[in-house]
């Protein structure tokens, strides 16, 4: 199946700190290549895989779960790990909450992890009846293209496929039920004018995160898709000042 075009996964070699980054439901790499490209510009090593059944048609997506989405994310950290000294994880809406799960599996493996307006509930109602519309409809309206910035657009489907939608609230379940087990640093950064994902995931993990690793920076100039917008230079410069920070060897080689 042929990729679209801008669609196409991203990595860099560099340094002994690597970052893991992962794109959101029915998106692409594309929403997050700047982002990637300014952490590689710092010396970091970046993974940036492009999903199953994404970049490419809904119709393929249709055809695949939440389940082999993680799988690929799950192989690209053991590659990380393979190279680096240290791993930190990121991911924007529900690549967010992939990356969650991923500190949640991994545990000390991971070394923090970096979030953007990520979705980790049911908060769109319509969702509930995915297992039963995915018997009726196969897709319905796309959520791409939330940017407030003139100019900017997303590489996203246009169309929304109910069988991959219907795999979603098993995802949520289980990263919620093991939100305790989130014990990194994290980093989130949210947009409270967010057209797609409704401020419940941030109140979850506020409430539910309460022993000091929790850091929420407000983006107030941005919609959903924010590494696109205009406080993405806000999320590129923040992220390298957490990686630093946290890391326990230098981003980059001498």
């Amino acid at each position: 199946m042929p990729v679209l075009p801008g669609a196409e996964p991203y990595r860099h070699e560099g340094g002994p700190v690597g970052v893991l980054l992962c794109h959101g439901f029915t998106g692409t790499p594309q929403s997050l290549r700047p982002w990637a490209e300014h952490l590689a510009g710092a010396g970091l090593t970046v993974s940036l895989p492009r999903l199953p059944g994404h970049g490419t048609t809904w119709q393929e997506m249709a055809r695949t779960r939440w389940e082999d989405w993680y799988a690929e994310l799950d192989k690209a950290l053991a590659d990380l790990r393979g190279r680096c000294a240290e791993v930190f994880v990121a991911g924007l809406s529900l690549g967010g909450c992939m990356a969650l799960r991923l500190a949640q599996v991994h545990g000390a493996a991971v070394r923090g992890v970096l979030v953007v307006n990520p979705s980790i509930t049911i908060d769109v109602p319509l969702l509930r009846l995915a297992p039963v519309l995915k018997l009726l409809i196969n897709s319905v309206p796309g959520v791409a293209g939330d940017i407030k910035k003139k100019g900017a657009t997303e590489l996203a489907y246009t169309r929304t496929p109910v069988k991959a939608a219907a795999t979603l609230p098993r995802l949520w379940a289980r990263v919620q039920e093991h939100l305790d087990d989130v014990t990194q640093p994290l980093l989130v950064f949210h947009s409270p004018d967010d057209h797609v994902v409704k401020p419940t995931s941030v109140r979850i993990l506020r409430e539910r995160l309460t022993g000091g690793n929790l850091t929420v920076v407000e983006l107030r100039d941005s919609y959903h898709v924010a590494t696109l917008d205009n406080d993405a230079d806000r999320i590129f410069t923040g992220s390298l000042e957490f990686i630093s920070t946290h890391a326990s060897v230098p981003l980059h080689r001498d």
